[in-house]
């Protein structure tokens, strides 16, 4: 447990770090229990209160330390225990497991390789963290300490360098060599486009105005994006360090983290690391013995999609509707409360800290010539290993797919990879190559935006790919501007239109039509980039709309209206158990006897097709 001191000078911070060193020396190992979201919905607690259970029954409590950690990032094969010194993951795990676990490793000095990570490509059981393929090929700064030190213990998050970024740029900097320091880091922001951060910061120096404030937008509304979450509930000092450099920057006191209830682990959590921060002096008056004072209050949103827009997350942190403002003026000029204010997201904020204590040489020689650093994925989809990975800028798709996801399962082809949510866009196969940054994504007619990289196979219909955005924007378009309110949903009609089989050649010239004229005429970002999934997947896919137009139908065989199952007379046995499981009962048929099924009646379930064991039923 921590101890609360009051934190004045560099000095407080190495005593910190000392006590912190000297109350771990007696530990033999280190287990690290991941325990963030995905790992919690994976009963991760239980095997933790079993883990420590087992410690006490073999008289090793005194030698084992064990860590509630933050997301490792393998969201796929939690729960996930990682022993160190060594670094041996295990994963998998069940609370019976620890009796073993405990026997064998930690008496036995044996590591248990049934438990240990099976690389699906090789066939083999991988014990170290450093040998596995979905960490070995990751470069990690913000997520530097996420998994790796205990999320609620102050103490250790000084100890590995915390809070000392802060220190030099109060002691060591004025606020505008800060902003210089980032604006030679490259720092773009993490959370859409990728606007400059320093760009932001100097106007909102620059402005006048007696009160100013700091926004941390955690309110991530991306489909499949939990990257700002993860950080939260992992590391959540190094968010607030890097919060209280960019209120320093701008000559702020004052910051309000915006997230969303649905993420009350991520709000638990931060909450608790702001109150032990308040205890150590690290937020108040006289930061530092110095004229900073610095405090960060919590505002919970109702997860609109349209508040990733900062014009319309400033209107709900003022208790207002969410939906956005005319710029100008833009909110580093007035913002919240008419104040000069300036909006990151969560991982542009984990950065921060960092650039100033690492150097903007450092930062920079990370990633590409114009996006600098590194990015953070949430890796879903078609793809054998999920979870958050971080890698430079500029990595090609293909490592991040092949190497660190496992590439797509059961021998399927990868047909497109969907970045950057419903603003983002689609990247066919034939791009599979493409160093993933900001300028290339745009090339493409897609974009990083906050990070959501959700894999596609083979067997994905991209006319409803583009359908399930829309139908997404449709529902989060706060309804302000004409061209969102009504072009999304004039959309959206079209799409379901061809995907039912009624659509005509002259559709897809109205689709195409329609999104540019929604582009360039809607208020804010969330209609100006609503199109890009049709755009994208018109600009790679355009076979497949004529395909739903012209031969109505589906190639992927998705769209239920222009799907049909047939049973094949010369392969069907008549082992009646498409009949058995059929919900709606369309199969007829005797015993050893040919099946068919009425179309009439028939609901394209496809139970019948995943269940045939002679490959006797097909889908046209």
């Amino acid at each position: 447990m921590s101890q609360t001191i009051a934190i004045k000078s560099y000095e407080d911070l190495l005593n910190v770090k000392e006590r912190y060193i000297n109350r771990h020396k007696q530990y033999e190992y280190t287990i690290l229990v991941c325990s963030g979201a995905s790992c919690i919905s994976s009963n991760c607690l239980n095997v933790k209160n079993a883990l420590e259970a087992e410690l006490e029954k073999a008289g090793m409590r005194d030698k084992v330390l064990l860590k509630q950690t933050g997301c490792v990032g393998f969201c796929d094969v939690g729960p996930i225990v990682i022993v160190e010194p060594d670094g041996v993951f295990y994963c998998k795990l069940k609370p019976e497991d620890m009796e073993m676990l405990v026997q064998r490793h930690l008496v036995g000095k044996e590591i248990v390789e049934e438990l240990c990570f099976l690389d699906n490509k090789s066939g083999e059981r991988v014990p170290y963290v450093r040998d596995i393929d979905f960490f070995k090929e990751q470069l990690k700064i913000v997520f530097a300490k996420c998994g790796v030190i205990d999320y609620s213990d102050i103490d250790e998050y000084i100890a590995t360098d915390g809070y000392k970024a802060i220190y030099k740029a109060l002691t060591e900097m004025t606020p505008d060599e800060v902003i210089e320091e980032v604006g030679k880091a490259g720092l773009r922001g993490r959370g859409g486009g990728g606007f400059p951060t320093a760009f932001k910061w100097r106007a909102a120096r620059q402005a006048q105005g007696d009160q100013k404030y700091v926004i941390c937008n955690a309110d991530e509304g991306d489909p499949g994006a939990f990257m700002d979450r993860s950080l939260l509930e992992g590391d959540p000092h190094a968010v607030i360090e890097g919060i209280m450099i960019a209120g320093y920057a701008v000559g702020a006191d004052k910051c309000i983290v915006y997230v969303r209830a649905e993420y009350p682990l991520a709000v638990e959590r931060l909450t608790a690391a702001i109150e032990k921060a308040r205890e150590y002096g690290l937020l108040g008056e006289n930061i530092f013995n110095t004229a900073f004072n610095y405090d960060i209050e919590i505002r919970i949103g109702a997860g609109a999609f349209v508040c990733g827009e900062e014009t319309a997350l400033i209107n709900s942190v003022e208790g207002k509707r969410g939906e956005p403002r005319q710029k100008p003026p833009y909110p580093a000029e007035a913002g919240l409360f008419g104040k000069p204010t300036v909006i990151n997201n969560v991982e542009t904020f984990g950065n921060i800290a960092p650039i100033i204590l690492k150097g903007s040489e450092w930062f920079a020689k990370v990633g590409t010539e114009k996006s600098n650093g590194t990015k953070v994925f949430a890796l879903a989809g078609d793809i054998s290993n999920t979870g958050i990975v971080e890698v430079p800028i500029g990595t090609p798709l293909r490592k991040v797919v092949e190497n660190i996801g496992g590439g797509v399962p059961n021998k399927k082809a990868f047909k497109a990879a969907q970045i950057g949510g419903p603003s983002g866009g689609c990247i066919p196969s034939e791009l599979f190559e493409i160093p993933l940054d900001y300028n290339n994504l745009t090339e493409i007619g897609a974009m990083m935006g906050s990070g959501g990289l959700i894999v596609l196979d083979e067997n994905t219909c991209m006319v409803d790919i583009a359908k399930f955005f829309l139908e997404f924007t449709v529902d989060e378009s706060c309804g302000k501007c004409t061209p969102c309110r009504v072009g999304t949903r004039r959309l959206y009609e079209l799409l379901e239109k061809i995907t039912e089989g009624k659509g005509t050649m002259e559709d897809i010239d109205k689709l195409e039509e329609l999104c540019y004229h929604i582009k360039e005429n809607s208020l804010c970002g969330l209609g100006q980039s609503a199109p890009n999934p049709v755009l994208s997947t018109l600009k790679f896919f355009r076979d497949e709309y004529v395909a739903h137009v012209d031969k109505k139908q589906c190639p992927a065989g998705i769209c239920k209206s222009l799907l049909s199952y047939v049973i094949l007379e010369d392969k069907c046995t008549g082992c009646t158990l498409c009949s058995r499981v059929c919900p709606v009962g369309c199969i007829s048929g005797s015993v050893k006897q040919p099946h068919k099924i009425n179309q009439d009646v028939c609901i394209k379930c496809g139970a019948c097709f995943e269940r045939c064991k002679f490959s006797a039923i097909v889908r046209k």
